[in-house]
């Protein structure tokens, strides 16, 4: 069986630049053990499957070695898919995933995308000294969120700066370590780290912004903001919050449209 695949740049308006994730449209669900190896096989970040019902699509999210909870880029480039090659004519597009609920994505008249998304949960904890010793740099403050860790650091140029172990982070118990510090030119800037996940540093990380953006919000003292991922690719992200819900906005690029053997 032949399957239709595209691989999009998430989060940037040229080629090669921001979060390359493959993208799948469905007429019914594969078996969980086929979609991974079809994520294995394409060896990116991510891989997004989704499925039409009623009014919504179904969505899950697959990195090389395992199904996550949550994807923004992967989010954001089913969403282009969708309205740029299955002629998706709605302004707003509604997602259910099993793991995070309702999710939608709204294209503007520009083509940016904007994802509604549900704001993390954020508790002050304690230095973790691993977590500090495989990243390389005491944090100023240390977060715990639902599945990810998020450090704190004084300038852009020390985000910049890091070199992280990643055997050490590989055996963290939590999805990946985001760090983060005030922006140069941007309002916050940020890496992601998920060695755990098949993802030594990724690329740009939208749900890592259900973190930082309730933090910067309240930091900065702003609802709308703009952020950059500070990865060889790079990323560029807009971010905007209303309490228990983040808003993050970006665009996308189609560098493939192939088939795929089932």
């Amino acid at each position: 069986m032949k399957q239709k695949i595209y691989q999009i740049d998430a989060f940037t308006s040229k080629l090669y630049g921001g979060n390359p994730a493959a993208v799948c449209i469905l007429e019914s669900w594969l078996d969980t053990s086929l979609m991974q190896q079809i994520a294995a096989e394409n060896n990116l970040a991510e891989t997004a499957f989704a499925v039409a019902k009623d009014d919504h699509y179904e969505l899950r999210w697959f990195t090389p070695e395992v199904e996550v909870d949550l994807c923004g880029h992967a989010t954001l480039a089913t969403a282009f898919v969708l309205y740029n090659h299955y002629d998706y004519q709605e302004n707003m597009l509604r997602f259910i995933s099993p793991r995070s609920g309702e999710l939608l994505v709204q294209k503007d008249d520009s083509g940016l995308l904007t994802m509604d998304f549900p704001a993390d949960e954020l508790i002050a904890v304690s230095e973790q000294a691993n977590i500090s010793e495989a990243i390389g740099k005491t944090p100023t403050k240390t977060f715990k969120g639902k599945t990810d860790y998020m450090l704190i650091y004084e300038t852009q140029e020390e985000i910049e700066a890091m070199q992280p172990n990643f055997h050490l982070l590989n055996e963290l118990d939590c999805r990946g370590v985001i760090i983060t510090a005030k922006g140069n030119d941007v309002d916050f800037v940020s890496r992601f780290f998920a060695p755990q996940c098949g993802i030594p540093e990724d690329p740009v990380t939208g749900s890592a912004h259900t973190t930082l953006t309730p933090y910067w919000s309240e930091k900065l003292n702003k609802k709308v903001m703009t952020a950059k991922q500070l990865s060889e690719r790079g990323g560029d992200i807009q971010c905007e919050y209303h309490g228990d819900r983040v808003k993050i906005s970006g665009n996308g690029v189609c560098y493939l449209v192939g088939e795929i053997s089932i």
